[in-house]
């Protein structure tokens, strides 16, 4: 309410202003008059801002009001909650104040803070003559109050709003089926929305159902902020005069608020039948439909109003109305378990065969929603009252048990999932069939398998349900069970007969699956029951493999103990042995070894455990397999030794080993290639050094570079179609019978017996043979096969998404994922998406050096939406990781200016909670690490969100109690901040950035040698008091101090760069006015201002930080991994041009080069790049550059995101050969560099030449 409500207080004691106002409140003129004789502040007020204007005027003091306005009193002056003497006159229905006001100049439009104006305040009390008088002077009816209106607004009046304001605000959309009612406060919820519309004084008025206000108001015209009319808010409101005055004065009966709610709604869910009558009068349109084409009976029947229905229903409603989304009103009864509206409809010819637009029946959505009672009325409507011809009835009543919806999804199925029981066994009772499949291949048991409902699969096998149906990839209830580890579930089956032994379509058993996923108990259970731990999958994988790869000790045990045999291998001969190699799990080599397993095992093409662990790096896996005995110079069917392998890779620290353990550095393989050639031919610089003290070379090897780039088994165990592994598809086999049962997003087709409507063919059978290098060029290059990207159906920019949720993947981008979990969109909405390139903004993410957005910024919508509950958004990024220094952070922006790190409150813990029943697969952090996917977990969207790559940083709230923060990447540096160094809780971070000692010897040689980059953040922030750091020594000081002088004496450095923001870093040397305590390999210092602190042992004190910039630049470089693609076109029989690329997310396709008729001849793998990296081409074999490097450069820089695009001119040197060449990619050498470093090599065959003949160019010429 306005101020002047309050109780006021006084004491005998009062100053002068005091007893001033009280004069004024009085009307106590002489003592008023005397205090301003007395040189009194005539505007004092007391502590609610009320002066002596103010509460004359609300007591009715006319002749005070006019002297006090004649000694000069401001007449605008507002109280704390910015109200003026008029609008406290207008409430309190001063009239002759109001007119003496007015005259006075008074704003007849002034609103206060909430946005009241005078004219509201007396509309709201009835105050007919102050209300005529104010719109006599010019007040405007059409001013609404503002958006966050507090308690201004009577609690008798939300109690008449609250319904119609859940309408308002697209709570009719809570019809639909996955949604539960809404649990919502009345009261605050209808507060809420009225505040957001704004109330006129008309709406006031015709809320508190004032007759008078309204016709005066009506006379001189108004309307709502929100389209919301007159005649809404009366109906709504029951006002039946109001109505009738309203429609007398030609307002609009078919009148429609944003959301298509016209009065008959309103008054309809009101249960105001008498209005509802009344509007029919005056021909509203008894079917009136919204924008989601709800009309009045499907509103009655949301709300249960039985009366208001069976009114309208009598006055020709139809009863089979169709909803936007299919639904009637007999659909929305059932779901809300309104019975007396059910029967009502029933009774008025009501469809029980009407279907939504996914095929629910009514049927369907009770037994979803578990209302037993209306199953039974609707399997028995129309059937005979006696129990025994229940039966005999059936297929009389409108009611199919069996009917499904158009995914095949029976009420059965339905019931099964929720884990309705006793509805179950009403529809089983009413002959529903349990062996009906769902179009995806589920009958009702592998629903209740997947979800865990015990009591519902007893009751199913108790009815005859077969444990052993098969899906259309052969996956029974126990495969379902197993993969949604539902132990209980599992053992019903077993103990039903289910059998362990099934196997899915590529072999699998529901062992497989437990081994797979490390499920220790329900594997025991199933060896219990007979399980096979020798069960072979079509391709030879056995459980063993499976557990031994993903690293489970306690399942493997587990599986040995059960006599699974240690040396069986695959069908290309891959023991559990060379997958626990592959994936560096000695713990789990040392299992087997001890049980038998052979560390000589070697697959058909002749790979031992050895030669895998030496491919792929894991060091402590080769000096386990050497202690075992491993032979060190093994071979393959191509001459490979360990040796070789490990030389290949680049593994310096392998190769020394091995040499160690009497490998031969001389051996060569069938090509005649040593492992020495091999490290010369890729430029491992470091295994160069190695092996070239040990090898003996000879010339022909010089003319033989022909070895494989990787290891040609495969490695992984792959049951689909041999590429893909078979977890990859189990998710997708699963059952994905989801809460969607009116799909308005498409799901994304996965295959999958739940989305695929053709049988997979069977795993293609890959022999090694097979997969033996073809040619020369495929073994001694980078090259990846140039196929197309995989077609993924999802969305192009946006798509649609309801109450329910729903999961679309980008179409454009693969790993491009959205997810919005059921019951965090409140109304149909379309979600944006889009991913930006940074140069398109105006203002993009601020980076400082050593920062790099890792992926495009992606852009949302609609902006600022505030979800139910968190939503996932999964985003591809293309930063490299690998070396253990970097990580992701989420940027975020409102506005497209601001930017501001995103902090994610949910852990992967919870993320089983946030889908809410979904079927969507959700990998772990390492599992997105592995395919650079970064997940965002948001309960709102901004207007860009910006996925950055930086050095690893701690961060923590530092309050003037003090603290420390400690590097986890670098655990010797360290920031401690004293108390009081800061005098508010704030987030500072620290930031320690390792200095790989072979970058310091490539770019310095040995002129210098500098400790870990240390920042703390944010940058140029002072402290009340000295914080401390500590941060280890340079290498080469730890190891021998050349002197202990200080300032200028010293070879110890500390550098800094106090630079903030994005400017780049400018180093100084510090060292002569800062004190360095030494202890434990540190060195320990004080400074008042966070900055990036560098310590550099260097003899030539002078050049320090010249040395300094130059290593910085090569470390504040972003690593990326980026692909090298190669086109071409032939001009010529011997002349031809190459287009050559290095590409972060471009399309493939480039659309210039198909323009021209390029083709693609190459594709390398994923290669880290730096940003800014100069790269150069050299090319070989039977193509040589028509120009040479000085006419043509044959190099370009590389920068993320962007065109990275060099052309070159090409001609075939012999034209009687093949027009073949091989093209590397190298690094620019710097002055300290001996050899170039090489980043990638492909081989290349230039395209035919393809010439249009002039003839036929003539003959197209004249017939267009």
């Amino acid at each position: 309410m306005p101020d002047g409500q309050g109780v006021w207080h006084y004491d005998d004691e009062a100053d002068a202003g005091n007893s001033f106002l009280r004069a004024a409140r009085s009307g106590n003129l002489d003592k008023a008059l005397e205090h301003i004789k007395n040189g009194i502040d005539i505007n004092t007020a007391n502590q609610n801002g009320l002066n002596g204007l103010h509460l004359a005027s609300k007591e009715g003091h006319v002749k005070m009001v006019l002297e006090l306005l004649h000694n000069g009193i401001v007449l605008e002056t507002t109280t704390k909650k910015g109200n003026t003497a008029l609008h406290i006159a207008a409430l309190a229905g001063q009239e002759q104040v109001v007119t003496e006001l007015v005259n006075y100049g008074a704003n007849v439009n002034a609103q206060s803070q909430k946005g009241f104006t005078p004219l509201y305040m007396a509309a709201q009390e009835n105050h007919l003559e102050v209300v005529k008088f104010l719109l006599e002077n010019g007040a405007n009816q059409s001013i609404p109050t503002e958006s966050n209106l507090s308690n201004s607004i009577p609690s008798s009046l939300i109690q008449t709003r609250c319904v119609s304001i859940l309408f308002r605000s697209h709570k009719p959309l809570s019809l639909h089926l996955s949604t539960p009612p809404p649990r919502v406060n009345l009261s605050s919820n209808c507060l809420l929305c009225v505040l957001q519309d704004g109330f006129t004084p008309l709406a006031v008025a015709l809320q508190q159902g004032h007759e008078n206000v309204v016709a005066l108001l009506i006379n001189y015209g108004t309307k709502g902020k929100d389209e919301l009319t007159p005649l809404h808010c009366a109906a709504r409101n029951g006002h039946v005069r109001i109505i009738e005055i309203l429609l007398d004065h030609g307002a609009p009966i078919q009148a429609k608020t944003k959301n298509g709610l016209s009065p008959i709604h309103m008054a309809a869910q009101g249960d105001h039948m008498d209005c509802v009558k009344q509007l029919l009068q005056y021909n509203a349109e008894i079917d009136d439909i919204t924008l989601d084409h709800l009309t009045p009976l499907h509103v009655a029947a949301h709300c249960g109003h039985h009366r208001m229905a069976k009114v309208l229903l009598d006055k020709g409603a139809k009863p089979n109305s169709r909803a936007l989304n299919g639904f009637t009103p007999l659909h929305i009864a059932c779901k809300k378990n309104h019975m007396r509206v059910m029967d009502l409809l029933l009774k008025h010819s009501a469809s029980l065969e009407a279907v939504t637009e996914s095929g629910l029946t009514p049927l369907h959505v009770a037994s979803f929603m578990g209302h037993l009672n209306i199953v039974k009325i609707l399997l028995q409507k129309g059937a005979s009252p006696s129990a025994s011809n229940v039966q005999t009835e059936l297929g009389k009543t409108l009611s199919n048990p069996n009917s499904t919806t158009t995914a095949g999804h029976t009420p059965l199925h339905i019931a099964a999932r929720e884990g309705h029981v006793q509805t179950i066994r009403i529809l089983l009772d009413m002959e529903a069939q349990q062996t009906k499949m769902t179009k995806k291949g589920f009958t009702p048991l592998h629903v209740a398998s997947k979800y865990g409902k015990v009591d519902v699969a007893e009751l199913l096998l108790e009815r005859g349900a077969n444990p052993n149906a098969a899906g259309k990839n052969g996956l029974t209830p126990l495969h379902v069970a197993v993969h949604h580890n539902n132990l209980d579930v599992v053992n019903l089956l077993v103990s039903k007969g289910g059998s362990p032994h099934s196997a899915a379509r590529n072999g699998y058993t529901a062992l497989h699956i437990a081994s797979k996923q490390n499920q220790v108990e329900v594997a025991n259970s199933l060896l219990q029951y007979g399980a096979s731990a020798n069960a072979e999958s079509l391709q030879g994988v056995t459980p063993l493999h499976l557990a031994s790869q993903e690293g489970r000790p306690d399942m493997v045990s587990l599986l040995i103990s059960k006599q699974a045999n240690v040396n069986l291998g695959n069908k290309s001969g891959l023991t559990p042995l060379h997958l626990v190699a592959q994936e560096g799990h000695v713990g789990i080599a040392d299992i087997l070894v001890k049980q038998g397993a052979s560390v000589y095992a070697a697959t058909r093409m002749g790979y031992t455990p050895l030669h895998v662990a030496c491919h792929y790096g894991n060091i402590k896996m080769v000096k386990f397999l050497l202690q075992q005995q491993a032979n060190v110079n093994s071979k393959t069917r191509l001459g490979y030794t360990p040796l070789h392998q490990a030389a290949q890779q680049g593994h310096t620290d392998i190769v020394t080993l091995l040499l160690k353990h009497g490998a031969q550095p001389n051996e060569t393989t069938t090509n005649g290639t040593s492992a020495l050639a091999i490290a010369k031919r890729l430029g491992y610089i470091s295994v160069i050094d190695v092996l070239k003290l040990v090898t003996e070379e000879t010339v022909s090897m010089k003319h033989r570079m022909s070895f494989p780039e990787t290891v040609d088994e495969i490695l992984d165990v792959s049951e689909d179609e041999g590429k893909r592994n078979f977890f990859n598809l189990i998710y997708a086999f699963l059952f994905s019978c989801n809460r969607n049962y009116s799909p308005a997003i498409p799901r994304i087709p996965r295959v999958s017996p739940e989305t695929q409507h053709t049988p997979l063919p069977l795993p293609k059978e890959y022999d090694e043979d097979s997969l033996i290098p073809s040619s020369p060029a495929t073994e001694t290059s980078d090259n990846v096969s140039p196929v197309a990207s995989p077609i993924h159906t999802g969305f192009l920019v946006s798509f649609m998404v309801d109450a329910r949720g729903g999961s679309m993947r980008g179409s454009r981008h693969n790993g491009l994922r959205v997810i919005i979990p059921p019951r965090t969109c409140a109304a149909p909405t379309r979600i944006t998406c889009r991913l930006v390139k940074p140069q398109k903004l105006t203002s993009p993410p601020p980076l400082v050096e050593g920062e790099g957005l890792a992926s495009r910024i992606i852009s949302l919508g609609p902006a600022g939406m505030q979800f139910l509950g968190p939503v996932i958004v999964e985003i591809p990024h293309f930063a490299a990781l690998g070396r253990g220094d970097r990580e992701l952070v989420v940027l975020r922006s409102e506005n497209g200016s601001v930017w501001k790190e995103h902090r994610n409150r949910y852990g992967d813990e919870v993320l089983e909670t946030i889908l809410n029943g979904m079927d969507e697969d959700l990998e772990s952090q390492e599992e997105l690490g592995k395919k650079r996917i970064r997940r965002i977990i948001s309960t709102d969207f901004p207007l860009y969100f910006a996925v950055v790559s930086r050095v690893q940083q701690e961060s923590d709230l530092i309050g003037p109690e003090g603290g420390s923060l400690t590097s986890k990447l670098v655990p010797m540096v360290q920031a401690t901040f004293p108390e009081t160094a800061v005098t508010k809780r704030v987030r500072l971070g620290l930031q320690a950035q390792p200095v790989p000692d072979e970058l310091v010897a490539k770019l310095l040689g040995n002129q210098a040698n500098f400790s870990p980059v240390v920042t703390v953040e944010p940058r140029r922030r002072k402290f009340h008091r000295p914080i401390g750091l500590r941060i280890p020594l340079p290498p080469s000081w730890r190891e021998s101090p050349r002197d202990s002088g200080e300032g200028d004496t010293t070879s110890l450095r500390l550098l800094c760069s106090v630079i903030g923001g994005t400017a780049p870093a400018q180093w100084e040397d510090i060292t002569g006015t800062t004190k360095l305590i030494y202890a434990n390999d540190c060195a320990s210092f004080t400074t008042n201002v966070s900055a990036r602190f560098w310590l550099a042992d260097c003899p030539r004190t002078a050049e320090a930080v010249t040395f300094a910039n130059l290593l910085y630049r090569e470390l504040s470089a972003v690593p990326y991994m980026a692909k090298f693609v190669v086109f071409a076109k032939m001009n010529e029989l011997r002349e031809g041009r190459l287009r050559c690329y290095c590409m972060t997310d471009d399309k493939m396709d480039k659309t210039l080069e198909q323009h021209e008729n390029f083709t693609e001849v190459a594709r390398s793998r994923d290669i880290e790049v730096m940003e800014g990296m100069p790269l150069h081409l050299e090319c070989s074999g039977n193509l040589v550059p028509v120009r040479k490097a000085t006419q043509q450069p044959r190099c370009f820089s590389f920068q993320a995101f962007r065109d990275n695009r060099l052309p070159v001119s090409v001609k075939v040197r012999d034209s009687s050969k093949e027009p073949t060449g091989f093209l590397s990619f190298l690094r620019k050498s710097t002055k300290y560099e001996d050899s170039q470093h090489v980043l990638c090599n492909l081989n290349i065959t230039m395209p035919p030449c393809i010439k249009v003949k002039l003839t036929k160019l003539a003959y197209i010429d004249k017939t267009h």
